[in-house]
């Protein structure tokens, strides 16, 4: 089974860039976006054999989640049902027969650490609702996780140490998240490498490649013998963010 993840950085920007080119070449079972920043039926993009769902924010143009899959769900959910937190448009659920995939667009932090004490709030609640799902049955979480985990996973981490995305709190949440029973799967098959998923827009930051790599595929502890690819697609162009794959037998 194919999986695929990509924070598009608005949809409707992204199918002007290519997107459904890409689509159809990475030819994924389940193909998951991150803000898409639209309301159903603004974008002209329907691909054949596929059933979609979305997720979008109350304020429009913002956030949004999407997933199209080949295979329909048995359910599907929209956020993670606190009321706080399920008003942006951040996470869908795929519940299949012996897994689930959770697609998410984790909060942003913002310059200063402006919203940190929510985005703190939403790791302990988001992880609640993981391990709630884990145990009924295995978790495939994708998406735009906004943290990069470790110096390896970003090009200047002593100049980003108290940035959003690199702040000691962040990184703090994800390795409890990993340390409750769950596996990043591309650091899981390739733990030295040095590869990035997102580039800011200034500073000529991809053509540099000074970039973070904040996009994943987290599976539950139990499935993590049966990954078998693990990729970061920085060849595709189109957002500021590249489409990130898994490759699972279930």
């Amino acid at each position: 089974m194919k999986l695929i993840s990509w924070n598009v950085n608005g949809l409707r920007a992204c199918l002007g860039h290519g997107f459904a080119d890409v689509f159809a070449e990475l030819d994924a079972d389940i193909f998951s976006l991150q803000e898409t920043k639209m309301q159903p039926g603004q974008a002209d993009f329907a691909p054949e054999g596929y059933a979609e769902y979305h997720c979008t924010a109350e304020k429009k143009g913002y956030s949004g989640t999407a997933c199209y899959a080949k295979q329909a769900p048995l359910a599907v959910s929209y956020g993670i049902g606190i009321d706080q937190h399920d008003h942006e448009g951040r996470v869908i659920t795929l519940e299949y027969e012996n897994f689930y995939l959770v697609n998410c667009y984790t909060p942003n932090a913002q310059d200063g650490l402006k919203r940190l004490d929510y985005r703190m709030q939403w790791e302990d609640d988001f992880r609640a609702y993981l391990l709630a799902l884990d145990a009924k049955k295995p978790v495939i979480l994708c998406g735009d996780l906004n943290v990069a985990r470790s110096e390896q996973d970003l090009k200047n981490p002593k100049t980003n140490r108290k940035n959003a995305g690199f702040s000691d709190e962040e990184r703090a949440k994800i390795a409890r998240l990993l340390d409750s029973g769950f596996v990043d799967s591309f650091r899981h098959l390739h733990p030295d490498e040095v590869k990035y998923s997102w580039w800011s827009y200034r500073f000529r930051a991809r053509e540099k490649n000074a970039g973070w790599r904040i996009d994943y595929f987290i599976v539950s502890q139990r499935i993590a013998d049966k990954i078998t690819a693990a990729e970061i697609h920085n060849q595709y162009f189109g957002s500021d963010h590249c489409p990130v794959e898994l490759v699972i037998d279930l």
